[in-house]
């Protein structure tokens, strides 16, 4: 892998059409066959993008999903929506569970669930994998953010639920890894806004996480509801709970925030990857190459280069898709000024060799 590799969190800019048709779907005026071929091409568009813009792991851009929470909860066997018509990226609030999630059929050969029982992402990652030859990054929505959109009428301890919401992405995981991901990523959106239940969270990550040989990242942000954050604060909370998760990466912001949070990873001992938010998603304005490169020069001060990942603060969703694509096309720039700087700094730092015979004066 390149040194200082680039890539996205999980989503990329939705453009107004695609916004427009995915409310005629759930206003049912088209049908659901029309709008995955519409997401298709959505797909390989936001992919192309990627490319073009020198990004070393891509992702789908999740362009399939209205938002990070209701595509996952429409699909959970037990989950009761009484009213599916909706606008596009608004939300399901009346979800909820009157008795516990159902147990889930699993495979025997992949460990995940029998063939049409699952929630579609295997499938999803496997239509991305076709087309693209570069690192794919898949990202699903974790446990603990999913249960605070529902109602929980089921389980004598909240806990339960977020567990069970585990388990059902575990299986999911199993079969991500079976259909050839091998960078699985968990985020936890909502987090933030509960900083008193990381250690549940945590927990949950694990159930996720627990037999699924792949790379593991988890982003935790302050969330990115219509371009703003959902809450305030410092990733204090977070650790030192986090490093129990048994997660290769953890995924941060920091360009909307600051760098001061650096500060954590020397002080609590994090020795996994960072992935290092250096684009702020909630502004337009595109950042200089030069910006984003000193960010980057901030975070090796605190974590080495072959442990860092570089990438936006959040989803690129809420961008206009031009400022989306120059956005990426700075970071990558921004990364390739570093890298260049510590290429430098190596060779200047190389053992010169000693002449070979003849006179040396």
């Amino acid at each position: 892998m390149v040194l200082l590799p680039t890539t996205v969190v999980g989503s990329y800019s939705v453009p107004e059409w695609l916004e427009r048709l995915k409310t005629e779907y759930y206003q049912r005026r088209i049908s659901a066959q029309h709008l995955a071929e519409i997401h298709e091409v959505a797909i390989k568009a936001a992919v192309k993008d990627q490319e073009l813009a020198g990004i070393d792991i891509v992702s789908d851009g999740e362009l399939r999903r209205d938002n990070d929470v209701d595509y996952f909860l429409a699909r959970i066997p037990g989950v009761h929506i009484p009213q599916r018509a909706k606008t596009d990226y608004f939300d399901y609030y009346e979800a909820e569970v009157t008795r516990p999630l159902p147990e889930l059929a699993v495979s025997a050969s992949t460990g995940g669930p029998e063939p049409g029982t699952g929630l579609g992402l295997a499938d999803d990652f496997r239509f991305t994998r076709q087309l693209t030859d570069m690192p794919i990054k898949f990202s699903f929505t974790g446990p603990f953010s999913l249960s605070r959109r529902i109602r929980d009428e089921a389980y004598e301890e909240p806990g339960d639920l977020v567990r069970a919401l585990a388990r059902r992405l575990n299986a999911e995981a199993r079969e991500l890894a079976a259909a050839g991901a091998d960078l699985l990523q968990i985020d936890e959106p909502f987090l933030a806004g509960y900083p008193e239940q990381v250690d549940l969270a945590v927990e949950a990550v694990n159930l996720v996480t627990e037999d699924v040989p792949v790379t593991w990242a988890l982003h935790v942000c302050y969330g990115n509801r219509y371009a703003r954050p959902s809450w305030e604060g410092h990733y204090d909370f977070l650790f030192p709970s986090v490093k129990a998760a048994r997660v290769d990466q953890i995924v941060l912001e920091f360009a909307r925030k600051g760098l001061d949070d650096l500060r954590l990873i020397r002080q609590h001992g994090w020795d996994k990857w960072l992935g290092l938010g250096v684009i702020d998603v909630k502004s337009s304005e595109v950042e200089p190459a030069e910006l984003v490169a000193s960010r980057i020069r901030r975070a090796l001060e605190y974590v080495p280069a072959d442990r860092l990942m570089i990438n936006p603060d959040c989803g690129l969703r809420h961008l206009a898709p031009e400022v989306a694509r120059q956005k990426l096309r700075a970071m990558v720039a921004g990364a390739a000024l570093v890298r260049a700087e510590l290429a430098g700094s190596e060779s200047s730092q190389a053992p010169r060799s000693e002449p070979q015979g003849g006179d040396t004066t």
